[in-house]
């Protein structure tokens, strides 16, 4: 009996102390972070997980398959004239979605498109109402309008709305006279555009809040024309930045970028000014998610510098994902960020973050 017990408490020390090892090997295994797809990615394929790009009609051209299949495009943004029909949509995005990609690179495209309601609709159906109309009937109607909206996008393969508008619509800007506005104030913004995003992520379809830092004071749109938005530091935190924060709590997926220029910050727009992009949004305003520029072929941007001098400004400030309707600048786009980052002229970790943002997106929007 002696024996049997002096054998038991031997094996219950060395028991204990294979745990105490064992325990405290898988512990160091755990606090060592797993490096993240991104970090394994060649510099090629990080650059194309920023850009995404427009096409032509209903063909894919043969540099756009080549684009998607080395991995140089991480999404296309569809326009009306991609989607004549609900079935030449449903065609053309399933046709782009089955194109091969590089292994690390399997997960969806982000197939987006501008399906706000009202003047903005690419397609037929849901949203039914403007953005006006839906702030002014309440957070139900709202809710309601965006579920239907995303289960109208994912019938067709679309998977992120760049939508809702999250600009507090002054009176006489080009946001509130387009009824492109939920509402003049920023209670009624959250209120009711709020319950918008959250219906389309629950339908499966990323929410875009738009222009951010708030573009509802400006007088005309940044694809016909320079402008300015002259708010004060604290006029654009107390009233326009307002929805973000309330947009980034709700588990909003992406935030576009304005091309307008807020002198309160710089004298560059607002995509390019990292006061902006990283200052403000992510750090102030919390957000994590994928930010993405306007379109970065207007008049608002020519002015700034070619596509080359674009893309890596827009890198620098924070923009994850740079938007062209065109895949001639796209490609020009790629290659400039693909050269600086081999050359160590963008951040390596920045650079990594971005991508692996992304990847996270495209990951989000399997169903």
């Amino acid at each position: 009996m002696r024996q049997r017990r002096a054998i038991a408490v031997v094996l219950l020390v060395c028991l204990a102390i294979g745990a105490f090892a064992c325990g405290a090997t898988l512990g160091d295994s755990g606090d060592a972070p797993r490096p993240g797809v991104a970090e394994t990615l060649p510099a090629k394929q990080l650059a194309g997980l920023r850009i995404v790009t427009g096409l032509r009609g209903t063909s894919i051209s043969p540099g756009l398959r080549e684009a998607i299949f080395e991995g140089r495009i991480a999404g296309v943004v569809l326009f009306s004239e991609n989607l004549p029909s609900r079935a030449a949509g449903r065609r053309l995005i399933s046709r782009l979605q089955a194109i091969r990609r590089p292994p690390k690179l399997r997960e969806p495209l982000l197939i987006m498109t501008d399906q706000e309601g009202g003047l903005v609709k690419r397609i037929d159906g849901a949203p039914t109402a403007s953005a006006r109309q839906m702030g002014a009937r309440g957070a139900a109607f709202s809710a309601n309008q965006g579920s239907r909206t995303a289960a109208n996008l994912r019938d067709l393969g679309i998977n992120v709305d760049l939508a809702p508008v999250l600009d507090v619509g002054r009176p006489g800007g080009v946001i509130a006279e387009t009824e492109r506005s939920f509402g003049a104030t920023t209670a009624r913004v959250d209120a009711t555009a709020i319950p918008f995003a959250k219906a389309l992520l629950a339908g499966g379809v990323a929410a875009t809040g738009k222009h951010f830092p708030g573009f509802g004071a400006a007088r005309e749109n940044t694809d016909f024309t320079v402008e300015r938005v002259d708010l004060s530091k604290r006029e654009l935190r107390a009233v326009d930045e307002k929805p973000y924060r309330a947009f980034a709590a709700a588990g909003g997926k992406l935030v576009m970028l304005s091309t307008a220029i807020y002198p309160a910050f710089s004298n560059e727009p607002a995509a390019f000014t990292r006061a902006i992009v990283t200052g403000e949004l992510r750090n102030r305003l919390g957000f994590e998610g994928v930010t993405i520029t306007d379109a970065l072929e207007t008049p608002a941007v020519a002015n700034f510098g070619g596509t080359a001098k674009v893309a890596v400004a827009g890198a620098r400030a924070g923009a994850d994902l740079l938007l062209f309707a065109r895949l001639g600048p796209a490609e020009r786009a790629w290659k400039a960020l693909a050269e600086k980052f081999r050359a160590g002229k963008l951040s390596r970790s920045q650079f990594e973050q971005a991508a692996q943002r992304v990847l996270d997106l495209r990951a989000g929007t399997r169903r």
